[in-house]
């Protein structure tokens, strides 16, 4: 399935998206790591899941090649603001009344603010590895959001390897993501809002993007929480936390699998959530 990849004008800011396939749309919303694109988050979802759904991966404002604000915000929970502003204005752009949507880690707890602010815009939504929900900071993840302390190669690639439970699983294609996010990760004005999105202490970041506990309970949409067992960047422990407070969910763990089950457990990941997409679960 051919992805295309353009640059579409919403809003405030540029948005550079990936589309391919057609049907009911898909809104697939990347995480927060150095050098991160929608494209190295989505690689092997949106081509997988075109034949059937209209998928959509945009790369967040302050990220890659979308645009960037000047000044930027300070804080994460600034950054979820524009980040929210963004999907809708992009939707209303492209003529999109509702969608579906699947978040990765970051992109989880975005997809848990869109839920809350305009609930009547979204259907089914995949949660995967999120934040957005009360735990304390892991060392992996203060790392990977401290990365421009020491942006190195080397600290990038252990960094990525955090993030897969068993590199050699998934050969060539790890280091391939490692190479691209380097080059987008040295851009300086991608550094820049990358700065400003996760200053220390970084606790603060995590306790920001958390609802009042009521909010979740109001989200009656079905949900599919998926998270790896051995995750060590978000553990599991934040997938639990929501299991009981959100009304219509399902869990999903992968064993031997950490922050990466898109990629890691790619087959699977992409088999389950076009199940749960298709009402199948």
């Amino acid at each position: 399935m051919t992805v295309s990849e353009f640059v579409v004008h919403a809003g405030r800011l540029p948005t550079r998206l990936y589309r391919a396939g057609q049907g009911y749309p898909v809104i697939f919303l990347h995480g927060s790591g150095p050098g991160v694109t929608a494209w190295a988050n989505w690689r092997f979802a949106v081509p997988a899941l075109a034949d059937q759904f209209d998928c959509l991966a945009p790369d967040l404002w302050g990220f890659a090649r979308s645009g960037h604000p000047d000044p930027p915000p300070v804080g994460a929970r600034a950054w979820m603001d524009l980040w929210v502003e963004q999907v809708i204005a992009l939707m209303d752009h492209l003529g999109l009344e509702r969608a579906h949507v699947v978040g990765n880690s970051m992109g989880g707890a975005l997809a848990l603010h869109l839920l809350h602010r305009h609930p009547e815009r979204f259907e089914r939504v995949v949660l995967m590895g999120t934040v957005g929900a009360p735990h304390r900071l892991t060392f992996q993840l203060d790392v990977a959001w401290g990365f421009y302390e020491e942006p190195t190669a080397a600290r990038l690639a252990q960094i990525i390897r955090w993030f897969v439970f068993d590199p050699a699983s998934v050969g060539g294609d790890l280091d391939a993501i490692a190479h691209d996010r380097l080059q987008a990760a040295l851009d300086p004005v991608v550094r820049r809002s990358y700065e400003a999105m996760f200053p220390a202490p970084r606790q603060q970041h995590l306790d920001a993007l958390v609802l009042p506990e009521e909010a979740y309970r109001a989200m009656d949409r079905a949900i599919l929480l998926v998270h790896g067992r051995d995750d060590v960047v978000v553990p599991l422990d934040t997938s639990l936390w929501l299991l009981p407070r959100l009304p219509q969910v399902q869990l999903h763990v992968f064993g031997q699998c950490s922050h990466w089950v898109q990629i890691e457990k790619r087959d699977s990941f992409n088999a389950l959530i076009r199940a749960f997409l298709l009402g199948a679960l």
